[in-house]
């Protein structure tokens, strides 16, 4: 085992030769934020206590990991109904290890306080309409994808690029691809609550799959497309940039883009539990409806063992069921890993709220940790003071 810190769940083998390669390296950082009105729906998400506090969740989290603790920021760290942002973990290690950070606006439904770019989005509606965005939306962020995946991973010489993500409400955006893409993914994905809110999720996304089918058949105006299974009909005839444009997000696209581009070249993390398990199905799904080239063997998903080991989701078994799918010809399924991280010691209440099970992950949080065990052979107790001397440098500053 290349590293005591680092757990890997699925793909073993290839887990550590991907351990081993980039032990010793920086990464760089990525993160794409976004905007779904999903995140607007009263107890969807744990990521903001009121659905107004969610609107600016990504602002505040992307202004925080930029400027840190001291900054008088335009978007303050919403209030959580328990626990802390996990941008706090993020700074803390990006902040010593001095790793580089480019902040990508995905489409939000207003501008960050910090120099991000523009990748010309826009938010996405909710997912139960079957008509979140735009199709030409979509294929504009996908273009954007490959475009700065490629930008980025040509100034990586030996190291990897992190993609991570914030978009409140994305689990659910995320079930809807999984599911459409023909995973078996009910209740299996994990959310910011201590208790997943599987029922609520699901209803959601039945009611946009149905919405999507029901407009492709009347696209289509014949009998027999009504009568084909309806699970079988996504499954075989989707195309999934049309099926991100149904009911997905906008990070979604970008993500999938960049990492087919990067893979090419370069190591990739996957920074995330479910929302990168999508990203992953979905790559999968494009590469093989476009013929485009990609590494699969150069791209994992890495997060925090309290999504990895979420008992009140499936995790590892979703990772496992994106192998037994027709999406990919050689049912290719990403090494899962997670940092050890525990908050069970820490003196702030906030962080040992995360032992029981709220917020878990978000702006790279896990893969943040990854990167300083790998790199520089951090353990918990070097995390936990750098993590813990963040929220010390908050609570000073803002009183």
């Amino acid at each position: 085992m290349p590293n005591s810190q680092i757990s890997i769940y699925t793909q073993k083998e290839q887990g550590k030769q991907w351990l081993r390669r980039y032990r010793g390296c920086l990464p760089v950082f990525a993160c794409i934020l976004g905007f779904t009105e999903t995140g607007l729906i009263p107890g969807i998400s744990a990521a903001g206590r009121t659905p107004d506090d969610r609107k600016y969740t990504a602002c505040a989290d992307a202004e925080f990991l930029y400027y840190g603790p001291e900054h008088k920021a335009q978007y303050p760290l919403p209030p959580l109904t328990a626990g802390a942002s996990p941008v706090l973990i993020s700074r803390a290690v990006f902040e010593s290890l001095k790793i580089p950070i480019h902040l990508f606006n995905a489409g939000l439904p207003q501008a960050p306080a910090v120099p991000v770019i523009n990748l010309g989005g826009a938010p996405a509606k909710c997912l139960s309409q079957g008509a979140a965005m735009e199709i030409t939306t979509v294929h504009h962020l996908f273009e954007q994808g490959l475009l700065w995946g490629e930008r980025l991973a040509a100034n990586i010489q030996q190291g990897y690029l992190i993609l991570g993500e914030c978009v409140v409400g994305g689990t659910t955006t995320a079930l809807a691809i999984l599911t459409g893409l023909g995973i078996d993914a009910a209740g299996k994905v994990n959310s910011s609550h201590p208790v997943c809110n599987h029922a609520q999720k699901w209803a959601l996304v039945q009611a946009g799959l149905e919405k999507m089918r029901e407009s492709r058949v009347q696209g289509a105006g014949c009998r027999e497309q009504r009568e084909i299974n309806f699970q079988s009909q996504i499954q075989n005839s989707v195309d999934p940039l049309q099926l991100v444009a149904a009911v997905g997000d906008p990070m979604q696209a970008v993500v999938a883009g960049m990492a087919i581009a990067a893979s090419r070249s370069c190591g990739v993390m996957l920074a995330g539990g479910t929302q990168m398990l999508a990203v992953y199905a979905l790559m999968s799904a494009i590469a093989q409806a476009y013929a485009l080239s990609w590494q699969p063997e150069a791209v994992v998903v890495g997060t925090t063992r309290w999504v990895a080991e979420d008992p009140t989701g499936a995790t590892v078994d979703l990772a496992l069921n994106l192998g037994k799918t027709s999406l990919t010809a050689s049912g290719e399924t990403p090494p899962l890993l997670a940092t050890h991280l525990s908050f069970a010691d820490s003196r702030y209440p906030q962080l040992r709220a995360y032992e029981q099970g709220f917020v878990k992950e978000g702006m790279g949080a896990g893969a943040a940790c990854i990167a300083a065990h790998l790199s520089q052979d951090w353990q918990q107790h070097q995390l936990l003071a750098a993590i813990e001397a963040q929220l010390e440098r908050l609570s000073t500053a803002s009183h």
